[in-house]
């Protein structure tokens, strides 16, 4: 059944086994011979930008045709030249038309304003060269003056996976067609983008002041950096609002957005706290976002460094082409975050980025990375501010779990792709830095450095690192320098291995006791291949568990195989390699059944627990299956969900020691993702079981997202029948998740009158959702008839070619050459059986009409595959589409 996940499929860290463990899979290995003749080029190497003038303020004017979308604006660019005298200015201005460019000429004579000189330039549509009207040295300050339109819709599209568009400036849903969608502009500086809406030198090691102007509608709010100064009304149904940030910071992070926003107030301290929602959220502003004035207090108080910016807003915006942007002082989310109370009985969509975007306004907005090679500095501090908060605010479980994700999420990166450098400087595209290295594994890495220095000395080292370099760009060298100033330590050895090299450590462990030496082995080999990668350098910490006492023991791994010994009376329950649970590694682990089980019972961490129970509940034995009914009511919700995830082997040995355990967490949990998962579980296992169905209908009745779509998918595999009524009854709701769960019940039972649900989801569900939506209506589709298919066509056909992400429109054209290649299947079958038929067969008028039915639909999808062939630009899109590589659906 394709649904959302439950439980911890793999555990991609921990590669453990009992007295066989799974071998490491590790990359076949070739040796290549270097050609002797070749000639060796130069390794790409970008540097940070060479600075030839600072920033010193940037002055805007702007206003807005809706109609065209287009940005009429007013620059008053203020610099100086860094060292060298200079008689030109190179400025970034992408696809603008450059109507003037002047030099602001102080006032002389007595007189009182400014005089403007002609200036003359040269622009190619990206880069803007003035030629100034004589050499400036480092002593002088010098003002351009520039009067522009951006044009952001006819520049050619950019992006990555982490920022999906670059044009810098977004009108949205500008001419007001879609009555579903508010009128809305928005701006997304990172990485260089900026540019394509006001000249500037767009690189992050520049730092500026600036103001902005903005003209607009009445009706509209307004939110820039900095402080609100004044609101000037024009008299033509126009406002202007002046916005300045007097502290100065990189041109990338500056913003503006614009919209018809209910705007809720809040306060930390005494600084402004501001909610820009849409206003059928006014309600739940502060249920989204009422934590960030704790959020500030904590993240001021851990750092020793208080919040260092005027205000502190955020704001929602439609269609961001990422999740959230750090913008100083405003940062902008997208509208995932935006939730009623009742979906938030389910958990926050937005914490974690709430708390990584405030992180930010310390590393990335007050400390900023020189270049983007040095991105870690602002991301990977970003994410391990989500650890610290989760820390802080819900304890060492929820803390850890993030962490593990992120160990997860990053060596899975690293099976799918290559191994990086975490600063790389030889990068094919900026935008490739932003990758789960630089959040995931930079995080991890964070919390390896934390452990090792101890608290104290790691956030003394944070807070001397922001108070040295505040307002300034750094690179990497200046955190080790901080670190080594306060430790005393030379930590080159750490820096080197993990931000300067690539890979991560693939340990194997073994164990053993020697009865008559009374000592505990351990030995500890690293397993990556030492040509590629480092011999890592590991302190770690080893718990010895004998006789209801633990002993703990440091040790330094820093040798391909070696060796530990232990004083130990009786022989170990348990000896706990890392204990803290915190190397960024895979490992092979070769505990026995009972160790684990020891493990699970009796180490202290959220880690000893979950790596227990993936091994356990691979196992038939009797303790492994013990240990995962244990799992059930463990006292973290996430480990009951792990528990549920692994109980197969539990739930065929103890079946109703299992059904209980979940029955009672179907209906008694305090979390509703546990009550929803277990209710998921139930019908696996218990399928014609009454008590089960009463479960599932009894879900039906919270109020839970998830536990009644959970309960609506279990009810169809007890009773279809009652399912199809439910859903009937669940068919206004627009809840993503009820309309997921009801489109798997029409998917499997429904019939030609489902379609008209599965038209309306259509428009509706957005986002990642729509493929699992577009995999589950081809589903329903394929028990259709040619009628039902034809009408389904024109929905699936605007995913195939209009979603942005491309393996969303994968799944649109996988679904269009599976319904090709159906007609053509059926087609065939069908002249074949007319073949075979006698003369006058009933059958042959019918089969004829079914050819011609079919072959008109076939055609049909032909054409629309021909037009998404001549359109497509993504290379894998089109490998797929020529037949070249085979995808999802089509595979």
């Amino acid at each position: 059944m394709l649904r959302k996940l439950i439980g911890i499929v793999a555990v991609a860290a921990v590669v453990v086994g009992c007295k066989t463990p799974k071998p490491i899979e590790l990359p076949e290995q070739t040796i290549e011979i270097e050609n002797p003749f070749k000639i060796p080029e130069r390794p790409v190497y970008n540097a940070s930008e060479t600075k030839k003038f600072d920033l010193i303020h940037t002055k805007l004017d702007v206003r807005f045709n809706w109609e065209k979308a287009h940005l009429y604006g007013k620059a008053e660019v203020t610099l100086t030249p860094y060292f060298y005298p200079q008689q030109t200015l190179e400025l970034d201005a992408r696809g603008m038309d450059i109507a003037q460019v002047k030099l602001m000429v102080p006032p002389a004579n007595g007189e009182l304003i400014a005089t403007r000189q002609d200036l003359k330039y040269d622009y190619d549509s990206l880069k803007l060269n003035i030629h100034l009207d004589k050499t400036y040295t480092r002593k002088d300050t010098l003002t351009l003056y520039v009067e522009y339109t951006a044009k952001p819709n006819e520049l050619q599209n950019g992006g990555s996976a982490a920022i999906t568009d670059d044009k810098g400036l977004y009108f949205i849903n500008e001419k007001g067609e879609d009555k579903e969608k508010p009128m809305q502009i928005w701006t997304q500086g990172e990485t260089q983008s900026n540019s394509a809406w006001f000249p500037t030198i767009d690189v992050p090691n520049q730092r500026m002041t600036n103001e902005i102007a903005i003209t607009i509608e009445d009706k509209y709010e307004t939110l820039s950096n900095g402080t609100l100064m004044r609101s000037e009304l024009n008299g033509d149904g126009t406002r202007t609002d002046y916005w300045e940030m007097n502290l100065p910071h990189a041109p990338y992070l500056v913003m503006m957005a614009i919209g018809d926003y209910a705007v809720v107030k809040d306060k930390w301290r005494n600084i402004d706290v501001e909610y820009y929602v849409e206003h059928d959220y006014e309600p739940y502003a502060k249920d989204i976002f009422g934590l960030t004035p704790e959020m500030l207090e904590f993240y001021s108080t851990k750092l020793g460094v208080d919040y260092p910016w005027q205000k502190y807003s955020q704001i929602i915006v439609r269609d961001y082409v990422s999740g959230a942007m750090e913008n100083t002082s405003a940062v902008i989310h997208g509208d995932f975050v935006q939730q009623t109370k009742r979906e938030l009985i389910d958990g926050s969509a937005g914490e974690d980025v709430i708390a990584h975007e405030l992180f930010h306004h310390w590393f990335g907005d007050l400390v900023t990375c020189e270049s983007w090679a040095n991105l870690p500095l602002n991301e990977s501090f970003a994410t391990y501010g989500e650890v610290l908060w989760r820390e802080y605010k819900y304890g060492d479980d929820k803390a850890a779990e993030g962490l593990q994700n992120d160990l997860n999420s990053y060596l899975q990166s690293v099976k799918r792709g290559a191994h990086k450098q975490m600063v790389r400087f030889g990068y094919e595209d900026r935008e490739d830095m932003f990758d789960r290295h630089t959040y995931q594994k930079g995080g991890r890495i964070l919390h390896m450095l934390r452990n090792y220095m101890g608290d104290d000395a790691f956030f003394a080292s944070l807070k001397l690192y922001l108070d040295e370099n505040k307002y300034t760009d750094v690179e990497m060298h200046q955190l080790r320098m901080a670190c080594e100033k306060v430790t005393g330590e030379d930590l080159n050895w750490f820096f080197n291995q993990w931000f300067y090299d690539k890979g991560h450590p693939i340990l194997e462990i073994t164990y053993d006791y020697n009865d008559s030496l009374k000592q505990a082995v351990v030995a500890v080999s690293q397993m990556q291949d030492y040509r590629e990668f480092p011999i890592y350098k590991l302190p770690v910490k080893i718990d010895v568990y004998v006789d209801g006492k633990v002993e703990t023991h440091e040790v330094v791994i820093d040798q391909l195989d070696q060796e530990f010994t232990f004083s130990a009376t009786s022989e170990p329950q348990l000896v706990n390699f890392d204990a803290d649970k915190m190397l960024l590694c895979e490992k092979v682990d070769k505990h026995t059944l009972e160790e684990w089980a020891f493990m699970y019972e009796h180490a202290p961490r959220y880690l000893d627990r979950y790596e227990a129970l993936v091994i356990l509940s691979e196992s038939k034995e009797d303790i492994a299956t013990a240990m995962l009914v244990k799992g059930l009511s463990d006292k973290y919700p996430r480990i009951k969900r792990l528990a549920i995830s692994g109980i197969k082997h539990a739930a065929a040995k103890k079946p109703e020691e299992v059904k209980s355990a979940l029955l009672k967490l179907a209906n008694t949990d305090e979390n509703p993702i546990v009550r929803g998962d277990a209710i998921y579980a139930l019908p696996t296992y218990f399928e014609k079981d009454e008590a089960v169905k009463e479960a599932c209908i009894k879900g039906l009745a919270e109020e839970s997202y998830y536990v009644i779509s959970s309960s609506l998918e279990s009810l169809a595999e007890v009773s279809y029948e009652d399912a199809l009524k439910f859903a009937k009854t669940l068919e206004q709701d627009e809840n993503e998740d009820i309309m997921y769960a009801v489109c798997m019940v029409y998917a499997e039972h429904g019939q030609a009158a489902e379609n008209q649900y599965f038209l309306g989801a259509m428009d509706k569900v957005k986002g990642y959702k729509v493929y699992g939506l577009v995999s589950l209506y081809a589903k329903y589709l394929k028990k259709q008839n040619n009628e039902t298919i034809s009408s389904a066509l024109p929905a699936i056909t605007r995913v195939a070619k209009e979603e942005d992400a491309w393996w969303v429109r994968m799944v649109g054209i996988n679904t269009l050459m599976d319904f090709e290649d159906m007609y053509k299947n059926r087609i065939h079958v069908a002249e074949l059986e007319l073949k075979d038929l006698k003369p006058g067969d009933d059958k042959e008028l019918d089969l004829r009409n079914a050819i011609d039915s079919d072959t008109g639909m076939k055609k049909k999808i032909e054409a629309i595959m021909n037009d998404i062939k001549e359109t497509e630009k993504d290379a894998r899109l089109l490998s797929i589409i020529n037949g070249e590589m085979g995808t999802g659906a089509h595979d």
